[in-house]
């Protein structure tokens, strides 16, 4: 297995891995920000109002998104196996 090889599988894995959870993170960020401000202008400094959206946002994202994300991975998992004999050279 070469260097390049290598460096490629884990560039491949990397992106995937960013493509799949980027929504989700994306999602809490601006769930986050709505939350923020409304404490801000509210003058609500209670802790947990800040993570019970946050959750809630994700767990629908997943809902949402957990197709495509499902999708993303099986088609990086089948490239893989449908080359693992050119990773065992």
């Amino acid at each position: 297995m070469s260097e390049e090889l290598v460096i490629s599988l884990g560039r491949d894995a990397l992106l995937t891995t960013l493509l799949v959870v980027g929504p989700l993170l994306g999602l809490s960020l601006v769930v986050g920000l709505v939350v923020s401000i409304f404490q801000a202008t509210t003058q609500i400094q209670d802790q947990t109002l800040a993570f019970v959206p946050k959750i809630l946002a994700v767990l629908i994202g997943l809902v949402v998104f957990g197709p495509w994300m499902l999708q993303v991975l099986t088609q990086f998992t089948l490239h893989l196996f449908a080359a693992l004999p050119r990773y065992l050279r």
